[in-house]
């Protein structure tokens, strides 16, 4: 590495903080930053950031980086920036002015025009290579372009733009007069077509949006415009979703692996190269377009993953991380385990993957005799945790079906400093799970695409969980899986 050597600036606007990373080409960090962003959790179905407070954070990462670079600032050749997909923003055409709150991909106020549209489901799928769900763009923006004032007035006036937080980022960052979104990005909306990368007229007119109010379908390297660190102008040449870019914090992928990123939510991802593919009950996303080359991946998703944690401390007025560490330091051995921990069904968000119902109750229940109980507090964080365990699995077990026998799990994410979680992924899955110290996955997996340099870590000064047997810890799996099967049929009788 020499003294000239380029470096690259990787934005990532997650549901706690906006984060700044200064990376060379081999993924050292050069410089950080993190600015805090506020969550407001109106109610269990609305969930919203102020919009300008996201983008003022992105701003102030990049001056913070800037002060503590000084003039070095200059060898930073290129930006790239990640955000939460699925969250949806709505905005003047003509200033970028933000015209409602950013709803979250958490936010399912618009479960019921999901609802309307359960017969088209198989062509969505086919077109989008997603679920019918409120957790993604569609519905949201269809929301507010009927309950809305501001936005309905600046539909009419001729001056809106609706569309992935991405987009409206990107305009707050360059001050660009054009809006542009990436594929990762847009295929979270419902809208766009995963075959043809683009929006899809039948899409746009099943969920009465006018395709001229989206922004322009864009890959993922593009030159999306200049934003400033300090007095540098910074070329901004790769956006996606933070999901997306995390996959590629160990540089190009190898082997039968899957990446799992635990933190709100739960997502993994099995790469499987340039062609689009389907499997009942997962998603199938693009990650990277540019103009050479293409890649998807199988997902699954687990809303309540910290999510659900933090709903269970909330609820006994603890702090979540202590609650876990005094949960999991009960149950070091099988007897740990027998000692009232009940089942959790976990519903926190909407049941994702592979499953997909937005209205499903959670309830801890007895493992032996099937009635709910109220467990305590460490009880209860405990099933929770097992419980994303078990989502988890069932996902990986879906990816099985069309993917060669996965042979790794790597865990990336908040959740995956918890031992225990990552042991009983390893024991329910069957399958070796590793957990890097890196931290900042999605910041780096965002400087890897910029530089794809050769040199680029992979994994290294990892932490492995192999599976080992527990009859204990079987028997609750089986357990979970009766209660969930019972509580399914339930649901879709």
């Amino acid at each position: 590495m020499t003294a000239t050597s380029p470096w690259y600036l990787a934005l990532d606007q997650g549901g706690h903080s906006s984060r700044a990373l200064v990376l060379d080409s081999t993924g050292n960090i050069v410089a950080k930053a993190q600015v805090a962003i506020d969550t407001q959790v109106i109610s269990d179905t609305h969930i919203e950031h102020c919009a300008n407070e996201l983008a003022d954070s992105l701003h102030r990462c990049c001056e913070l980086v800037a002060q503590e670079l000084g003039d070095k600032c200059s060898r930073i050749i290129g930006a790239g920036l990640a955000t939460q997909r699925s969250s949806i923003a709505c905005w003047r055409r003509s200033t970028g002015e933000p015209l409602t709150p950013v709803l979250s991909w958490q936010d399912r106020r618009a479960a019921d025009l999901i609802d309307r549209h359960h017969d088209e489901a198989a062509t969505v799928k086919h077109l989008t290579g997603l679920v019918m769900s409120p957790h993604y763009g569609a519905s949201k923006l269809q929301w507010c372009l009927t309950h809305d004032e501001r936005v309905i007035q600046a539909r009419a006036s001729g001056d809106l733009t609706i569309g992935p937080l991405a987009s409206f980022l990107v305009r707050a960052l360059t001050g660009s007069s054009t809006d542009v979104c990436d594929p990762a990005n847009a295929s979270r909306t419902l809208l766009w077509d995963r075959l043809t990368r683009d929006w899809s007229p039948w899409l746009c007119e099943l969920f009465a949006i006018d395709v001229d109010l989206l922004p322009i379908s864009v890959p993922t390297r593009y030159s999306y415009g200049d934003l400033t660190a300090g007095k540098h102008a910074i070329p901004l040449t790769l956006v996606t979703g933070d999901q997306s870019a995390a996959i590629y914090a160990f540089g190009p992928h190898t082997g039968n692996v899957a990446y799992i990123n635990l933190g709100t939510g739960a997502f993994v991802q099995a790469p499987v190269g340039e062609q689009a593919a389907d499997v009942e009950g997962l998603l199938n996303s693009v990650v990277y377009q540019d103009d050479t080359r293409i890649e998807y991946v199988l997902e699954g998703t687990v809303n309540g993953a910290g999510r659900a944690l933090t709903w269970w401390s909330e609820r006994h007025n603890l702090d979540a991380k202590k609650l876990v560490r005094s949960a999991t330091g009960l149950v070091s051995d099988d007897a740990g385990l027998e000692a009232g921990i009940p089942i959790f069904i976990n519903g926190i968000s909407g049941l994702g993957a592979p499953y997909w119902l937005s209205d499903f109750d959670s309830e801890f229940l007895d493992v032996a005799h099937q009635g709910t109980v109220d467990p305590t507090p460490e009880a209860g964080a405990i099933a929770i945790l097992d419980s994303i365990a078990f989502l988890l699995n069932a996902n990986i077990a879906r990816i099985n079906t069309h993917t060669p026998a996965l042979d790794k799990l790597v865990l990336t994410g908040g959740l995956a400093s918890v031992d225990y979680l990552c042991q009983k992924l390893a024991d329910v899955s069957g399958i070796e799970t590793v957990r890097s110290s890196l931290r900042e996955a999605t910041a780096k997996g965002a400087g890897y695409l910029l530089s794809e340099d050769p040199e680029w870590p992979d994994l290294r000064e990892l932490t492995r969980f192999r599976p080992e047997t527990h009859p204990v810890f079987e028997r609750r799996h089986a357990a979970w899986q009766q209660r969930m099967a019972d509580r399914l049929a339930k649901a879709t009788d």
